[in-house]
């Protein structure tokens, strides 16, 4: 089963704000993914975070728990 990521940063209030998205929407079940120190990923997602991420579907910020909810249900697999 794929694992829901919150990429985000250390000391980051928009990432603070995504967690209690999460928790708004009913998501307990996530990966939180730093990517502080970790070139590659700062080159990827740079001042993008947070970004969730499942499999190959990401939702940037900003986002609300209807918003998460719905992203949810369309990343579901067939």
């Amino acid at each position: 089963m794929p694992m829901l990521s919150l990429i985000q940063r250390d000391d980051c209030a928009l990432c603070d704000l995504a967690w209690e998205v999460l928790q708004q929407a009913g998501v307990r079940d996530f990966a939180p993914v730093f990517i502080d120190g970790d070139a590659g990923a700062e080159i990827r997602y740079g001042s993008r975070v947070p970004v969730l991420k499942l499999d190959d579907s990401e939702l940037a910020w900003p986002f609300d728990a209807a918003a998460v909810r719905a992203w949810l249900q369309l990343s579901e697999p067939k």
